[in-house]
């Protein structure tokens, strides 16, 4: 059997995924423990809320690197990292922005 080459739009594709992977998810569990860090923080003491949510974030790293690979096209994957990432962290930016103190 002929061995088969993969071709450079194929290279191209595996690497923005990877890195969308990489950046993508750590910028979504930035966001996750920046939202939910101040969420939880209305409910206990902030050290507690800080570490639950910074422990959790790995889980949304990780599933954010999963999505990465399982999206149909890079621009799935880079749209499932990015956007989600973005909106946690207008959440995260939304008390200062509005002048207030959490």
């Amino acid at each position: 059997m002929k061995p088969v080459r993969a071709d450079g739009r194929y290279r191209l594709a595996v690497a923005s995924r990877a890195l969308a992977a990489i950046g993508g998810g750590y910028a979504l569990a930035a966001g996750w423990a920046a939202a939910f860090s101040l969420a939880l923080a209305q409910l206990m003491p902030r050290v507690e809320a800080v570490l639950i949510a910074t422990m959790l974030a790995w889980l949304a790293y990780a599933m954010a690197a999963g999505w990465a690979f399982y999206a149909r096209t890079a621009w799935g994957a880079w749209g499932g990292t990015l956007l989600p990432a973005l909106v946690l962290g207008a959440c995260a930016m939304a008390p200062q922005w509005m002048g207030i103190t959490p």
